[in-house]
């Protein structure tokens, strides 16, 4: 049987999505006997690969490399999946979104940083506002068994029935 190449991504998100993730406990077992994690922050791949069947991605698009990352990440899935409220809204990342960003950094850095910190976008915005997204999951961080549910039905191909399972917040 042919194995599923799954993708996650954390752009600018608090990482709880993926501990909801690992939270799925013993479901973890039969889902890792059908798929491939080909990348994500558990796995050593440093460039994401062509061909990925699914890829979860947590957190919003806040910067030129979140940007970058996403688009390419779209070019590269079958499948992108919206995991949690900052993906699916922007959420906590977009709380910056009415201060001039120079202003802020200036704030917060007392000066605007450039090495090592990538530009940031003018605003933080959801996934789907800069690429096609196949499946919102909202939630902060969504359940694990409403994360469950969603892997389980994406590796059966179908599309899950999330309308009783998930809420915002």
């Amino acid at each position: 049987m042919k194995k599923t190449k799954l993708a996650t991504v954390w752009l600018d998100g608090c990482s709880g999505c993926h501990m909801s993730l690992l939270d799925i406990d013993e479901a973890l077992i039969p889902l890792a006997g059908k798929i491939d994690l080909v990348y994500g922050p558990l796995v050593d791949a440093q460039e994401f690969p062509k061909g990925v069947d699914v890829t979860v991605v947590e957190g919003a698009v806040s910067s030129r490399d979140d940007l970058e990352k996403i688009r390419l990440i779209r070019s590269r899935s079958k499948v992108v999946v919206a995991m949690g409220d900052c993906a699916v809204t922007s959420n906590v990342p977009a709380m910056r979104n009415n201060i001039p960003v120079k202003k802020m950094l200036e704030t917060i850095y007392g000066a605007i940083p450039i090495d090592g910190v990538p530009p940031l976008l003018r605003h933080a915005v959801p996934l789907h506002d800069v690429v096609k997204v196949d499946l919102h999951v909202p939630g902060c961080p969504p359940s694990a068994k409403a994360i469950a549910l969603v892997l389980g039905e994406l590796l059966e191909g179908r599309t899950p029935d999330l309308a009783a399972k998930v809420r915002f917040g």
